[in-house]
């Protein structure tokens, strides 16, 4: 299990296996191996993680617009804990925080 943070580094998600949790536990998104980031629910390119722990959306993806298809729910993990923050880094270059229903 990785704790996942935002560019203010704000706990936003928990990778565990090959699934992406919300902090809370439900299923937000499955990671693509091959491709090297993560989905959301409904097959939509989600974020890559940037330096090691931050759950980033990167602007120049070239799978931005695909689909890959709905990979299933698999359920609730359960909280992990709060890990606290883990300090900003700042701007990336071409990268942006993921905003998605799951962070309101």
């Amino acid at each position: 299990m990785e704790y996942l943070f935002n560019s203010r580094g704000q706990h936003i998600a928990n990778f565990v296996g090959k699934q992406l949790h919300a902090p809370t536990g439900e299923n937000i998104g499955h990671y693509l191996s091959n491709q090297g980031f993560f989905i959301d629910m409904s097959g939509r390119y989600l974020g890559e993680i940037v330096h090691g722990n931050r759950l980033m959306f990167n602007r120049a993806n070239p799978y931005r617009s695909t689909n890959f298809g709905a990979y299933g729910n698999y359920g609730n993990a359960g909280n992990y804990g709060n890990p606290g923050s883990h300090g900003s880094i700042g701007t990336i270059g071409g990268y942006e925080d993921v905003e998605a229903d799951w962070l309101r």
